[in-house]
């Protein structure tokens, strides 16, 4: 294909990426107004056991929170259990932990760990079981297969399909980095450009990730959440400015732009990671397997987005104007949540 060619796909799959933000913008939008698909609704919950001693553990419960209320979710066991201390709930914020001490008279291996509740919602549950001789279990429980056998361990692929799904799943339920995306995708023309973008991005935001969970570097969650907010605000006004004719780093340099955001967007995916737990026998492949479903998510993102911008093309004609009106539509969207998130931080 000649270097004019390429760039006039380039160019047609830029006016028709309009159709497909404006898409993605309203469908954010809706998101932020609508009570079944909130973003506490899709966090997952986290019920960690470890054994302390011979048949006795201590449980941690964590569940999402909207307001003041938390998702009316239980943890139940097939088998009998005794209370050792009585539970202990405090607020984190956006979740509610709920902590006690329990003691098995049967073993715990082979019994069947149900979180009641779970068939009514939209969320998932990540459960992990660690055993005094080091054996661990991880499972991912979800609203239409709510209870799972504990197993007395857990093979490394186990470990790495479910971590693998849940960083696909986070990337998924992602929109501010998706929406970042789109935004760059829109600024970058050619595909050279776009490969270059994509890849800074995603070194980036691993280096961070792999940092942050690591504990090696740790930043507060809601400020973060807000300056990601407001990276999409910027990107959106440099895709205003480009089409004025302007120029600026992040238009004759854009993987620089996406690296240094990149590192930005790695904390806001360690917060979700965190909030996940990490196994403690399989720290490394957990990580990995993460990092690699949101790679994932990511590129069927960027690949669907292309291949829908091909064929809406070969359907209509769009105004080069509408890729302002589209990076307006993005900074909209991403001015509400920055709004909304700075004023999260000062509660």
């Amino acid at each position: 294909m000649s270097r004019r060619a390429d760039r006039s796909v380039f160019a047609r799959a830029g006016y028709a990426a309009v159709v497909c933000v404006w898409l993605f913008a309203l469908m954010v939008t809706a998101t932020l107004f609508s009570e079944a698909a909130s973003a506490h609704e899709v966090r997952p919950a986290y019920l960690s056991i470890r054994e302390e001693a011979p048949n006795e553990y201590s449980v941690l419960f964590k569940t999402p929170m909207r307001g003041n209320a938390r998702l009316a979710l239980t943890a139940l066991f097939s088998g009998r259990i005794e209370m050792v201390t009585p539970i202990v709930s405090r607020p984190t914020g956006d979740a509610m932990v709920q902590t006690w001490r329990m003691r098995t008279p049967e073993p715990f291996a082979g019994q069947n760990v149900l979180v009641d509740g779970l068939q009514n919602t939209m969320t998932d549950a990540l459960i992990r079981v660690m055993f005094a001789n080091g054996n661990t279990w991880t499972a991912r429980l979800t609203p239409s297969e709510p209870s799972a056998a504990i197993p007395a361990s857990q093979s490394a692929w186990a470990v790495f399909v479910t971590y693998v799904h849940q960083g696909i799943e986070h990337i998924v339920f992602g929109f501010d980095h998706l929406l970042f995306v789109a935004g760059l995708m829109l600024i970058v023309r050619g595909w050279r450009k776009l490969v270059k973008a994509v890849t800074a991005f995603t070194v980036a935001h691993s280096i961070t990730l792999t940092c942050a969970t690591l504990g090696w570097v740790t930043l507060p969650s809601r400020p973060v959440e807000a300056l990601i907010a407001i990276s999409i605000v910027m990107i959106a006004a440099e895709v205003v400015r480009m089409e004025r004719g302007q120029n600026s780093l992040a238009i004759v340099s854009p993987w620089t732009v996406a690296f240094a955001f990149g590192l930005l967007h790695g904390f806001g995916f360690a917060g979700a990671l965190s909030e996940l737990g990490l196994p403690q026998g399989d720290i490394p492949l957990a990580l990995l397997a993460f990092n690699i479903g949101v790679e994932l998510g990511q590129l069927a993102f960027i690949a669907l987005t292309l291949i829908g911008l091909y064929s809406i093309r070969r359907l209509v004609n769009i105004p080069r104007q509408a890729i302002v009106a589209s990076a307006y539509a993005v900074g909209t969207v991403a001015g509400f949540w920055s709004v909304e998130r700075l004023d999260a931080m000062f509660l």
